[in-house]
């Protein structure tokens, strides 16, 4: 069970108000509570810039994933830090492994890359990034990064992206950085599947989630990552309802929103999540 991270993802109708105003002091609280209470992973979304037509659905609070996780890692000692999600258009391949990589090493070893193929085309344009062809060059990203991620002498030859003759120091400690693949179609499946290690599907309801996966042979340990938002203390049935129904759409792993009032009652919630997952 991992967290959807409060604070640096602000999406309206699932942050709490106390999130507004909350601190770095506040953030790295609740980091510490959920690593000692045994939570797998946190999580952080990149968005560099909204475009305000979309604001009052997506929310437009989005810190930014390198420099959070990095600041992560240096108040947890064995959670993992996930990138939910990571734009692959966004970067030259290169660009990941570098950066990423560097997190891989002072964080030991706890990156989860999570990444997805973008959705919004004005933020692509913003930022000088193609928007045509976006899923056909995530795929070829996704080729490039898991010959590059963990290789000092990473050599990649696909349509969009070749190299050779380059050092990338430091890269990524682990031999393997989990990539998980998000998205809501069948397209993004099969992404995970043939080219990751995990799926983390969000706005589909979980009959959904279920019909998309029976039509797939899902390799050997690899993830599903269902999403749900819960209050332990006021719903504690409504809770273990919902955790118990992602475990039956077939999710592996389960990413929480957790409501509070503050960063103190978050961390009492986590306490209270955290005996819930046990009893499951």
């Amino acid at each position: 069970m991992g967290l959807s991270t409060p604070v640096v993802v602000q999406v309206p109708g699932v942050a709490s108000p106390w999130e507004a105003e909350a601190g770095i002091d506040d953030l790295a609280r609740i980091a510490a509570a959920a690593d000692n209470f045994g939570f797998d992973y946190l999580t952080c979304s990149e968005h560099v810039a909204i475009p305000s037509a979309d604001a009052a659905t997506r929310g437009a609070v989005y810190w930014d994933p390198l420099a959070t996780l990095g600041f992560l890692a240096a108040h947890t000692r064995r959670i993992r830090l996930a990138t939910s999600v990571l734009v692959l258009g966004y970067h030259h391949p290169l660009e990941i492994a570098k950066r990423y990589g560097t997190l891989d090493k002072v964080s030991a070893g706890r990156l989860v890359l999570g990444v997805g193929i973008g959705s919004l085309e004005e933020e692509f344009g913003l930022i000088g990034a193609p928007w045509r062809q976006r899923a056909a060059r995530a795929d070829d990203a996704l080729r490039a990064l898991r010959t590059s991620l963990s290789s000092a002498t990473p050599r990649y030859r696909g349509p969009f992206y070749a190299y050779e003759g380059m050092t990338v120091l430091p890269h990524a400690q682990q031999e393997r950085v989990p990539i998980w693949v998000g998205g809501r179609s069948a397209g993004s499946l099969r992404r995970a599947v043939e080219l990751a290690d995990g799926w983390m599907p969000f706005g589909l309801a979980s009959g959904e989630v279920r019909t998309l996966l029976s039509g797939v042979d899902l390799p050997p340990e690899f993830d599903v990552l269902l999403s749900t938002a819960v209050d332990p203390e006021a719903d504690p049935a409504g809770t273990r309802t919902a955790i118990a129904a992602l475990q039956d759409a077939g999710a592996t792993a389960i990413t929480c929103a957790v409501r509070a009032d503050n960063a103190r009652h978050y961390c009492d919630q986590l306490a209270r999540l955290r005996d819930i997952q046990e009893e499951q």
